[in-house]
């Protein structure tokens, strides 16, 4: 008796039909008062790759850009060609664009990674939440500058009803499986 078939998952589980990869504010700007980047531009390449690699939609933001500066060249380069919705509000909900964006990918599951943890992430977790996507935050895939604003900011969001999670986790529930060419490609991105 097969007890996990689609019907019977749990409901919190990510689909790669159903999820969308919201890449958050990761500039120039931001990236240079940000403490240990290499292993979080790894943990965010991987969410990258993944979800194309699935087929699953990706959004990217850019606060303020002019100040801020564009994505950093490592995640830019692990997305390849893309166009960065920017915005001036810190919660990407509130900008029009983004929530047409968000819309056209047709998800009701949104997995946020990006800086900085306790402002533009949290706010868009809490307003994307309210607006009833069911929202994750790869915690080992979101930053702050401050080790206490990005503990604190997960709780906050952990409390709000947001699945908080890790980059490896997220992966393996869009999987689903072992065996297939996707889970092949996939995990040689986490070796």
């Amino acid at each position: 008796m097969v007890i996990t078939d689609d019907s019977n998952r749990h409901e919190t589980i990510l689909s790669s039909d159903g999820a969308v990869l919201v890449v958050i504010d990761v500039q120039e700007r931001l990236a240079n008062a940000m403490p240990k980047l290499d292993e979080y531009y790894r943990n965010v390449g991987i969410l990258i790759k993944a979800f194309r690699r699935l087929g699953a939609p990706v959004v990217v933001t850019e606060q303020y850009a002019k100040g801020l500066g564009p994505t950093v060249p490592e995640i830019a380069s692990a997305l390849g060609e893309f166009e960065p919705v920017e915005k001036m509000t810190f919660s990407c909900a509130g900008e029009p664009k983004y929530v047409e964006a968000l819309r056209a990918t047709g998800a009701d599951q949104a997995v946020l990674c990006g800086m900085e943890t306790h402002v533009c992430v949290q706010q868009t977790a809490l307003d994307l939440s309210a607006a009833g996507y069911q929202v994750h935050v790869a915690a080992d895939a979101v930053r702050s500058r401050k080790k206490q604003d990005w503990a604190f900011s997960l709780e906050r969001m952990r409390q709000a009803g947001i699945i908080i999670t890790t980059t490896e986790a997220t992966v393996f529930e869009m999987l689903v499986e072992c065996g297939t060419d996707e889970f092949k490609d996939i995990s040689k991105l986490i070796r």
